[in-house]
């Protein structure tokens, strides 16, 4: 077993994605994910790779195009504000097939907001990163150790569906220090095989890699091409975690550093006699819809608790209307975190106070 080391979350996931293989980054910087970027400054010249501070989020989301249709794996961080700048390149990252990483370590918004934890983004990960018909694979990590996990898992899914992934975390997972160890690593050399990578035509036909499409009937095509990878992803690839549904009265839906809270609010609340349980996404694209929805065929109420105003609990919500489940909701926002007593408090109120 590897040995564990004290790491930062944005650090950590810097050093998996060397880890992965990555050996190409293009970003900009953005409070609360700047070690990100300042740690691969150093890292990736060390193990031959680039790391590039681009002049805007803009040119750093096309660079990752760039690098992603020459068949490098390839990586770009950000923060909220900045994931905004860069989605129209993440659009035609898409829209062109092109394997690439994102990382957003959400702050809370709208506009520039502030600098404190929140996953107020959301709808922007899992809906409307940007124009056209589209989605990203979406991972939503609770822990460091987790974060560098999906790191790596993050690189092999872009490659296996040839799809941006996003790794969907919140400033305090990008700011805390946790344990961490590395069990995994990629050589790059030993990568799969990019016969579609525009890295030199000689002895075969050239490759043209390009998300315009002027034909209806040839972009319509597409999309469809483009639907049926995203049903694959539903599924083959749907992830999540779950606590006490067994003997749940209320089950609690949250995902990130929200599930992490909650997980602690639903320990005490089960020391007072209330049974609940929790279901914890993974992957908030594919959602874990099917688990909910299974869930509510027993259970009445469920509560959703997001660092947001309510955008997930649109999602729960779906997954359970043919039940007639009852779903409430409790967030903070703003870079307000919510405390474990505060959900319990919300779950006093469901179960009547017993």
């Amino acid at each position: 077993m590897a040995k564990k080391i004290l790491m930062k979350g944005n650090e950590a996931i810097a050093e998996a994605a060397v880890k992965a293989g990555c050996r190409y980054f293009f970003g900009y910087p953005i409070t609360p994910q700047n070690e990100l970027p300042a740690y691969l400054s150093w890292r990736l010249p060390e193990v031959g790779g680039v790391f590039l501070q681009a002049e805007s989020e803009v040119a750093a989301s096309n660079m990752v195009y760039g690098a992603a249709g020459a068949g490098a794996r390839v990586m770009t961080s950000s923060s909220s504000p900045g994931i905004s700048l860069k989605a129209e390149g993440i659009s035609y990252i898409a829209g062109a097939e092109l394997p690439a990483v994102i990382v957003n370590m959400m702050r809370g918004g709208p506009g520039l907001g502030g600098i404190q934890p929140a996953q107020s983004d959301y709808f922007q990960a899992t809906k409307g990163m940007a124009h056209g018909d589209f989605r990203l694979f979406v991972l939503a990590p609770s822990s460091v150790q987790e974060a560098v996990d999906l790191t790596i898992d993050a690189f092999e899914l872009a490659d296996k569906y040839r799809n941006p992934v996003l790794l969907l975390a919140d400033g305090m997972i990008g700011q805390m220090m946790e344990p961490v160890s590395f069990e995994r690593s990629i050589d790059p050399d030993d990568l799969p095989d990019k016969p579609w990578a525009t890295d030199g035509a000689e002895g075969r036909e050239k490759n043209i890699i390009n998300s315009l499409s002027l034909d209806p009937a040839e972009l319509e095509k597409h999309n469809q091409k483009l639907k049926e990878k995203y049903d694959q992803m539903e599924k083959e690839e749907v992830r999540y975690e779950t606590y006490y549904l067994d003997d749940a009265d209320i089950v609690i839906v949250a995902y990130g550093t929200s599930a992490r809270i909650s997980l602690s609010a639903m320990e005490l609340a089960r020391e007072e006699g209330y049974k609940v349980g929790l279901i914890r996404p993974i992957t908030l694209f594919p959602f874990p819809k099917e688990i909910i929805a299974k869930t509510s065929e027993k259970i009445d109420d469920f509560l959703t608790v997001e660092m947001s105003t309510g955008q997930m609990v649109e999602d729960v919500e779906l997954a359970v209307c043919a039940n007639n489940s009852s779903v409430h909701f409790y967030g903070r926002t703003g870079g307000m975190i919510p405390t474990p007593e505060e959900i319990l408090a919300e779950i006093k109120k469901i179960g009547g106070g017993k």
